[in-house]
């Protein structure tokens, strides 16, 4: 076997001509080479993105949503830097801004339009950080911690540990409640009925007390309670109290409610049902005709 022989064979098929990119004729050893810097700037940002996160990590002097997104910006850095570099192996000049836009334009007009959307949000999302990652959300009807902020989409895991995938431009252009944003302290209201018999100051430090006996509320700003009106069958009382753990607010708000109504038996206090009266109308007399008897 001629070594030689299928060394030039080889390095002609490598040289074969594939097309022609503005003045560079493309190869396919070109394009081998293309790959292969994409490939290897991919996997060499992917690594860099978990190094910077741990070596964040380790140091913990910012908080995990800023962590996770100057990780993001190191990969999304070293990608952009490999895409250059393997383009000028397939001849395409990025001073030449005509080209790029061409190039753009014709990824857009082929249905490109949501990916663009959803990259360009998803930079927004890491850049003005409007949510991060372990941010407790409410996304229409769906409530859950956000757990990957990616170049397309966020990861969304829901209360019952479903992931939903939500495209990044739904979290920047629709409505998004954020429970964690700037302040992670919420005001968390507990509605209780109580029956129209009942004492209202013992009503009231009742109430009070459940709120200041809980560990996990907080005592600046206090618990409050107030009346907030008359109804049906029942004062409408309302219990507000004060968290730092918006993602427990569930658990906490649940404990609380058991918490009144052993402190109301205590206290003699009740809390009605609904109650309707009904009132039984006697049928009226009728007029009775008495037929004459026939002989």
């Amino acid at each position: 076997m001629d070594l030689e022989r299928i060394w030039d064979d080889l390095g002609g098929a490598l040289d074969t001509h594939l097309f022609t990119l503005g003045n560079t004729s493309v190869s396919v050893a070109s394009v081998g080479v293309f790959v292969a810097t994409l490939v290897v700037f991919v996997l060499a940002a992917t690594q860099s993105r978990r190094v910077t996160a741990r070596w964040l990590d380790r140091r913990n002097l910012i908080d995990p949503g800023l962590r996770y997104a100057l990780a993001r910006a190191v990969q999304y850095v070293i990608v952009s830097l490999g895409a250059v570099i393997a383009f000028q192996f397939i001849g395409v000049d990025f001073t030449r801004l005509g080209l790029l836009l061409g190039f753009l334009s014709v990824g857009i007009g082929f249905g490109l339009q949501n990916v663009t959307s959803n990259f360009i949000s998803g930079l927004i999302l890491l850049i003005e950080r409007p949510v991060t990652v372990g941010d407790r959300v409410t996304v229409g009807e769906t409530e859950g911690d956000i757990v990957a902020i990616n170049m397309r989409s966020t990861v969304v895991r829901s209360l019952q540990n479903v992931s939903i995938i939500v495209p990044n431009s739904a979290l920047v252009t629709a409505n998004v409640v954020n429970w964690s944003h700037s302040d992670p302290r919420i005001r968390l209201p507990i509605p209780v009925g109580v029956a129209y018999g009942s004492d209202i100051d013992v009503v009231l430090a009742a109430l009070a007390e459940v709120g200041h006996e809980h560990p996990r509320v907080l005592n600046d700003p206090p618990p409050h309670v107030r009346l907030n009106g008359f109804g049906d069958s029942a004062w409408e009382m309302e219990l507000l109290v004060w968290l730092n753990e918006p993602n427990e607010y569930r658990d906490i708000r649940s404990a609380l409610n058991i918490a009144i109504v052993r402190k109301f038996r205590e206290r003699g206090i009740e809390i009605p049902f609904p109650q309707r009266d009904l009132h039984l109308r006697s049928p009226l007399p009728l007029p009775l005709q008495q037929e004459p008897i026939p002989d």
